[in-house]
């Protein structure tokens, strides 16, 4: 990664710059020689949450205290600039435990978080259904009471790990109040009996994800995380850690698309000179560098402010995870531009990024969503 002077703005201790160093060593090592293998989705993945565990770097994807979210950004930026999978393995271990992080009993998370941090078992974080993606507050799986324990009958969809996790965070209606309110979370085995593995999902850039489905899929009391009605407000903590995040994997995309297309207009020879001496060409890389910044100091600025202890970021990492995402989109097709023909070749650096960074647009709140949510922080705040 060529540019890593932003490491020394404030928004950094010392603890993550030598994060950052160590994983960017790990990074150009060890994922990089892999970054191209999209033939088994699964493997792969597996195969990066082993390397991520045997290395520690899991222990700040599953803590045993509270989040880091600087660290959470650092991670997936480095690791996006060098594998969309590797970073797909890293949040994905976040997210799918990041729930019992912050809401898990101390039982619940001595039986749960020990196997993913380890890189024993892959974590997943069931909210999507085939009606409802954004809307939460319209979730339709039900959980209603049996004897002490509950039962879950459903369908998730858009599920990532689904069909290779050993466990999944089940958000579903147990009707406590009208819509959000009445929404609970479970940890759900795997193997639970009534948890079927409907379909799996093939889309452009290979990432392992399913369809579920819950026939009277019975979980034991223990399974319930918070209290009956607390789903939507665990949901919503979860994400306000992790948005950011996704801002931060877009950020690893476009750092890498700069830095392929500044390597490839320095050599490229277009009418007797370097693609890099064109001014079309000097314009496209000054617009992707100022706007990487800028989603930069986005993305860090929300993950400082959780870390300095606000309760909620929400309007901090909806703007991060808006901005950045769009950015990326923007830069990498600057980049394949800049390659004309050759950036269009299967298997080139910045066509897979091209494939890579669109999904991060939808996911985890769509940008339509994010300009909602940020529109709200803002009619919402006194007048003075």
């Amino acid at each position: 990664m060529a540019d890593r002077s932003f490491l020394s703005w404030p928004f950094f201790e010392a603890k993550h710059r030598d994060f950052a160093a160590r994983l960017l060593a790990f990074g150009a090592a060890k994922i990089e020689p892999l970054a191209h293998d999209e033939h088994d989705a699964d493997a792969t993945t597996k195969n990066f949450v082993s390397m991520l565990a045997a290395e520690k770097f899991l222990d700040a994807a599953v803590p045993e205290g509270s989040h880091d979210v600087r660290t959470l950004c650092l991670a997936r930026e480095t690791l996006a600039y060098h594998s969309g999978l590797a970073d797909f393995a890293f949040a994905m271990q976040g997210l799918g435990t990041g729930s019992i992080v912050l809401f898990g009993t101390h039982e619940q998370k001595a039986k749960w978080l020990p196997p993913v941090r380890a890189g024993k078992s892959l974590g997943a974080f069931a909210m999507s259904e085939p009606e409802g993606g954004s809307d939460v507050a319209a979730l339709r799986t039900t959980a209603t009471k049996d004897g002490d324990g509950w039962r879950l009958n459903g369908r998730k969809t858009w599920i990532s790990n689904g069909g290779i996790a050993g466990q999944y965070v089940v958000f579903a209606r147990t009707g406590e109040a009208p819509g959000a309110k009445g929404l609970s979370a479970f940890v759900v085995a795997a193997d639970a009996p009534g948890l079927i593995v409907e379909a799996r999902i093939d889309v452009s850039a290979p990432h392992p994800l399913a369809t579920l489905r819950f026939e009277n899929c019975r979980v034991e009391p223990s399974a319930l995380l918070g209290k009956p009605g607390d789903g939507f407000k665990i949901a919503m903590s979860t994400l306000d850690v992790f948005r950011s995040t996704v801002g931060a994997a877009a950020l690893g995309f476009a750092r890498r698309a700069l830095d392929e297309a500044i390597s490839f207009s320095k050599s490229r020879k277009v009418f007797g000179a370097a693609l890099s001496d064109m001014q079309l060409t000097q314009a496209a890389l000054a617009e992707a560098a100022t706007e990487i910044d800028a989603a930069a100091l986005l993305i860090y600025r929300a993950a400082w402010t959780k870390d300095n202890g606000a309760p909620r970021v929400t309007r901090e990492a909806s703007m991060a995870k808006f901005f950045a995402t769009e950015m990326a989109q923007r830069v990498v097709d600057r980049a394949v531009q800049l390659h004309g023909g050759q950036g269009v070749v299967a298997g080139a650096t910045v066509e897979r990024l091209y494939r890579e960074v669109r999904a991060l647009r939808i996911y985890e709140g769509a940008s339509e969503i994010q300009k909602l949510v940020i529109a709200s922080q803002i009619l919402s705040e006194p007048q003075t």
